[in-house]
């Protein structure tokens, strides 16, 4: 079922999320959409493997398209760091980073980043301003966080071994990070601010029963850089989404302290969404609510039924709610299970 016709995009009302405001319909959120399960829904494979301009705005057409036909006001654009910065791949897994001693920080090419980013996303960002639709905007800038860079940079095992046994260099690397971050983020915000609705940061803390570091690690190392984006972001006048995965409720408290305007991200093994709504949605804005599993183990009706009643409960508890997956939409996602939440939605408007 194609929403095309009737559909048409506003920005406005799914920032209206990020003011814990209730949006006038309903609002679609996706973290991403990857461009295989896209490719998959329209028989049509779409990826960049260049930078030339036709190549790039062809690539982003397509993909908005797809974003504005199924109900979004909004789509997500990430020019995600890690993959430009030298020796990436450790935050993968099944490899360490290229930073292990003081000589190998000492020695890494950190001054090369800003180049080597903005000439890889610079064609990509003038891309999307070229093919923005009415009515839509970009969320996101700058991909990935502070620890997951620590990761990309280091490998999570060295890390946890750093902390102990060079607590120094632990230290000075996610200082370096924050460096870096304000450097990207400081020109994202001024240059192509313009093209996002909202600005935000995913930064994965936690794992299914609590945090990948210790909570006041979190606190002291990786808290304070995030509030370093946060408040560049809010100085340009923009709201902030941070998205994070994990059992993070026991730094969820110094989180909000950190200014964040709207979360994302949650799963029913860590708890269900009623207790994100319960405990944060008279703080801050709230995106998601439907599980992957969901989604992708059940049959179309039994996922439009689901999304419908719990869908409809969310709006009518939350001020500021944007529904979508509780993560976000994999190459492996059922077409059938993406399309009924949609469908689903789509209801829960018509109804309103």
């Amino acid at each position: 079922m194609s929403h095309t016709n009737h559909f048409q995009p506003d920005y406005s009302n799914i920032l209206k999320v990020l003011y814990n405001q209730r949006p006038d319909y309903l609002p679609l959120y996706e973290h991403h959409i990857d461009a295989p399960f896209i490719s998959k829904c329209i028989g049509e494979k779409l990826e960049i493997t260049s930078n030339q301009p036709s190549e790039v705005e062809d690539y982003f057409r397509k993909n908005i398209t797809f974003w504005k036909e199924h109900g979004y006001d909004a789509f997500d654009y990430e020019a995600a760091i890690c993959d430009i910065i030298p020796g990436h791949g450790a935050i993968m897994g099944g490899m360490l980073g290229p930073i292990q001693t003081r000589d190998d920080f000492e020695k890494y090419p950190f001054d090369d980043i800003p180049r080597i980013f903005w000439e890889t996303y610079t064609p990509r960002l003038e891309a999307i301003r070229k093919v923005l639709p009415a009515g839509m905007k970009a969320y996101g800038g700058c991909g990935y966080g502070i620890f997951e860079s620590a990761q990309d940079l280091v490998g999570y095992e060295p890390l946890c071994v750093m902390q102990y046994l060079d607590p120094d260099l632990f230290t000075d690397l996610f200082d370096k990070i924050g460096d870096l971050f304000v450097v990207l983020w400081e020109k994202m915000v001024r240059d192509y601010g313009d093209l996002f609705v909202f600005h935000r940061m995913g930064d994965d803390l936690g794992h299914k029963t609590a945090t990948m570091l210790e909570p006041d690690t979190i606190r002291r190392f990786i808290l304070p850089q995030h509030k370093r984006v946060i408040d560049v972001v809010h100085q340009a006048g923009k709201k902030f989404l941070l998205h994070c995965c994990g059992n993070i409720f026991d730094i969820m408290p110094d989180i909000l302290a950190n200014g964040i305007d709207a979360k994302h991200s949650n799963e029913d093994q860590i708890s269900p969404f009623d207790r994100w709504i319960e405990n944060y949605a008279d703080k801050i804005g709230l995106f998601g609510g439907f599980d992957m599993n969901v989604l992708i183990l059940n049959s179309y009706d039994d996922v439009f039924k689901k999304v419908l009643e719990e869908g409809t409960e969310f709006r009518a508890r939350a001020n500021g709610y944007g529904l979508g997956s509780g993560n976000s939409i994999p190459d492996y996602m059922n077409e059938d299970g993406f399309q009924a939440m949609i469908d689903a939605v789509f209801e829960i408007r018509k109804r309103e």
